[in-house]
């Protein structure tokens, strides 16, 4: 049996330039090179997952915009199947313009779902049956909340993405088992690392990962904590990584590795696709091992 996950948030057009250099205010520069993805953190993730192995849902906004099509069409590509929350819609998909440098380290530009009209998830039970993992990414927030509850309710572990604080992340938490953070987030009040450890254990959260890019990963739970390494590579590209990091701790998470044993194995994953341009790449690579 296939392990089932469920990944709502975000779905994206992201145009990625290859650039010698990022650009200076008032200049224009000309790209090495283009190319164009989906991604958005959920669906990133969601990708990863059903590539190493499980059967993916992703619960996004995408609509019948004809830019939509790249979003339906990649779902299809890696047999995911598509819950879209504005099926009616004729508004674009958000769109990122992403750089990146002659170091690997990518610039991001996007609109999010900001602005986005999006009706109120409502969430059917049955959904749950034979799910191991639910993912939230935070956008949009009402949907995360609906499925993260029916989650919970079902005694499914609810995955929270926590790449930046937004409003109503403080009702998310409540359903969220496993907190993976990025540097960035940072709840109402919180100064410091250690200010978000205790906002995260205050708010119930009994397992939690903090990440660092290419620096140690602060892991914790209830009876332990400590500092991961993350694997060292000549990084080509760092973009999506931390989604590829998400999608791969998800699968091994639930096909029954410890925590700890989860995310280094995922951080393994996400070094792994900053060896090669774009965020599929890396995924011909582990295909075709000897190539």
């Amino acid at each position: 049996m296939k392990l089932k996950g469920i990944f709502v948030g975000l779905s994206t057009i992201d145009i990625i330039y290859r650039v010698s250099e990022s650009p200076a205010p008032n200049r224009k520069i000309a790209a090495q090179s283009q190319e164009i993805f989906v991604g958005g953190p959920a669906t990133n993730a969601a990708i990863t997952f059903a590539f190493l192995g499980g059967s993916a849902k992703l619960v996004t906004p995408a609509g019948r915009h004809p830019l939509a099509s790249l979003i339906k069409e990649e779902c299809e590509h890696f047999g995911i199947e598509l819950i879209d929350l504005v099926p009616d819609s004729q508004e674009a998909p958000p769109v990122s313009s992403i750089w990146v440098d002659a170091e690997g380290q990518r610039s991001v530009v996007s609109a999010n779902a900001n602005g986005r009209v999006i009706p109120a998830a409502i969430v059917d039970p049955s959904r749950m049956a034979g799910v191991n993992i639910v993912l939230v990414d935070g956008h949009p927030m009402q949907a995360c909340q609906a499925w993260a509850d029916a989650a919970s309710s079902a005694d499914t572990c609810v995955v929270m993405d926590g790449g930046s604080w937004k409003p109503g992340t403080d009702q998310l938490l409540r359903s969220v088992d496993v907190a993976i953070c990025s540097a960035d987030f940072s709840p109402p009040g919180c100064t410091d690392e250690r200010d978000v450890v205790s906002y995260l254990r205050s708010a119930g959260v009994t397992k939690f990962a903090i990440t660092h890019d290419a620096a140690p990963i602060h892991f914790a739970t209830q009876s332990m904590s400590g500092m991961i390494q993350v694997p060292e590579v000549e990084a080509v590209d760092t973009t999506g990584a931390r989604d590829i990091f998400h999608g791969a701790f998800c699968f091994y998470y639930a096909s029954g590795c410890e925590f700890e044993q989860a995310i280094r194995k995922a951080a393994i994953v996400a070094a792994e696709s900053c060896r090669y341009q774009g965020t599929r790449t890396w995924m011909d690579a582990m295909r075709n091992p000897d190539r």
